[in-house]
């Protein structure tokens, strides 16, 4: 007989991270469960996507169709996931492609879901992130993992970091570079060694004075050299020099990539196995590390205890931005002032809230916080650069679109619209950006005068291009500065093809 009182529990929460990395695409899943996570299900496709990379940065077209491929595949087992529940980062070989966009496009009418295309540091920070959440030691760690075309390098402690970096430096990219003709001889490892070494000489000292207490790799170059220790009779699967030094002479023994048949080797990783070698032993040799453990977590795990994070309202972004208005002195009450008025301008449009609705509404306000960054360089020009601090600092929790979005509103917060210069964006369109653009030059016009008397309420009604301002009767017959900057303004965008007028309220 069934029970008819039983209730039946709500069902966890799932969460799902997809990392298109330039070696393999990763899915993870996890289920949420009180304050932690319990992955449930892994999927890895190798696409070798940096390989399709030219000599101009374009990717392939079979590059492409490669990775797309996979996706479809993954969209499949991502059936019924809502979009706040998905997060999706591109790394090192989207982030150089210049035709990044095509691949973006072609992607989103497989599946649901924004591609983010993340800077390397930001890469670097959410690998160490994934680390820190699943190898619970004390004291200080230096996280390294090495990609397909880029090489982070991590210190921190607990789930705080003190130095991240990220370098051009890659198992698939070297194996281009440094073994091309297949030969596996002294000459192609010293290469690959010297690239490496030169890339790293610049953080060298810095990394040696702060130090740290344990050495952790996470990426699937360390887990195949582990891999194939432990079948050498190395139980302890730690990487050392000396190991390292002797897994060399073994692979040049074999003279050639395709003879190349070791233990614990997978016939896939076989082809970017030297150059992972290669890498990681000239690194060894850079930081005079000693041992290094192998850390299954990487930027998958990070992403997703990021969204948890998010999810449970403690937003990294908002502590960034901060800081950001801390280092650069920013006038805080000013920019709360334009703030404030931004977005219940922005608030008022009319049209239906798409999908990231939300999303750009905090972005105005960030970026609405943030637009007298530049001031702290020069008053001229300052819009200029406010956009360039945004676009090129470290940003921690910002994906490279949402910097350059960022970057873009500050910069045509105020002057002529050249909107011919506006930079290309990958996840937002520009119709999208074109109201986000027009609610903060109106915040920074109406705030012009600094003052600290609250504006009147305005009513803002919007058809397309054409923008109406409904102020209260006689309110600009006391501010004449501000009518004659509002007049200024309706010239600029007019200039631009768009249309500001001014009414006011009958009563």
């Amino acid at each position: 007989m069934p029970n008819h009182n039983q209730h039946h529990a709500p069902q966890p929460r799932q969460i799902a991270a997809l990392d298109l990395g330039s070696n393999s695409f990763h899915l993870v899943i996890a289920r949420v469960i009180g304050q932690r996570l319990q992955i449930i299900s892994r999927y890895k496709q190798r696409i070798h996507l940096a390989s399709g990379l030219d000599n101009q940065h374009n990717l392939s077209q079979d590059a492409i169709e490669r990775g797309l491929a996979c996706l479809a595949m993954f969209a499949e087992r991502l059936q019924g996931f809502e979009p706040e529940n998905v997060c999706v980062a591109a790394t090192y070989t989207l982030r150089q492609a210049r035709n990044a966009d095509i691949f973006i496009r072609r992607a989103e009418t497989i599946m649901p879901y924004p591609i983010e295309i993340i800077a390397g540091t930001e890469e670097a920070r959410l690998i160490y992130l994934g680390v820190a959440h699943t190898q619970p030691e004390q004291g200080k760690r230096l996280v390294i993992d090495i990609g397909g075309g880029s090489t982070e390098l991590v210190i921190g402690s607990g789930f705080e970091t003190d130095k991240v970096c990220s370098k051009h430096i890659g198992c698939v990219s070297y194996t281009k570079n440094f073994f091309a003709d297949g030969k596996l001889n002294l000459t192609n490892f010293a290469a690959a060694q010297l690239a490496t070494h030169q890339k790293l000489e610049t953080i060298v000292n810095q990394y040696k004075q702060l130090g740290w207490q344990k050495v952790l790799g996470a990426s699937g170059t360390i887990k195949a050299i582990q891999a194939v220790l432990i079948a050498q009779g190395h139980r302890d699967g730690i990487l050392t020099q000396p190991r390292l030094q002797q897994l060399i002479t073994t692979i040049i023994a074999c003279k050639h990539q395709h003879k190349l048949i070791l233990v614990g080797l997978s016939e896939d990783r076989q082809p970017v196995f030297a150059a992972g070698v290669a890498i990681i032993s000239a690194i060894f040799s850079a930081l005079n590390i000693t041992e290094m453990h192998f850390s299954n977590a990487a930027l998958r795990e990070g992403l997703l205890y990021e969204m948890e994070q998010r999810f449970r309202h403690c937003d990294i972004r908002s502590r960034t931005a901060t800081a950001i208005a801390q280092q650069y002195n920013i006038d805080m009450p000013q920019a709360q002032r334009v703030k404030s008025t931004a977005i219940a301008l922005y608030t008022q449009i009319e049209s239906s809230p798409t999908d990231n609705h939300a999303e750009l509404v905090t972005l105005l306000a960030w970026g609405s916080l943030l637009h007298e960054v530049g001031l702290s360089i020069s008053y001229p020009g300052f819009h200029r650069h406010s956009a360039y601090l945004l676009r090129y600092s470290i940003m921690p929790g910002f994906s490279v679109d949402q910097q350059t979005l960022l970057a873009t509103l500050v910069r045509f917060q105020r002057k002529r619209l050249k909107l011919d210069e506006i930079s290309s964006l990958t996840i937002y369109k520009r119709k999208q950006l074109y109201p986000l653009i027009r609610a903060l030059r109106l915040a920074v016009t109406l705030n012009g005068q600094r003052s600290i008397i609250p504006l009147p309420q305005i009513i803002l009604t919007v058809n397309n291009e054409h923008w109406q301002l409904t102020l209260p009767k006689n309110w600009l017959t006391t501010n004449t500065l501000l009518a004659a900057d509002l007049v200024t303004e309706q010239q600029y965008w007019h200039k631009a093809g768009w249309q500001l007028t001014i009414a006011e309220l009958d009563s």
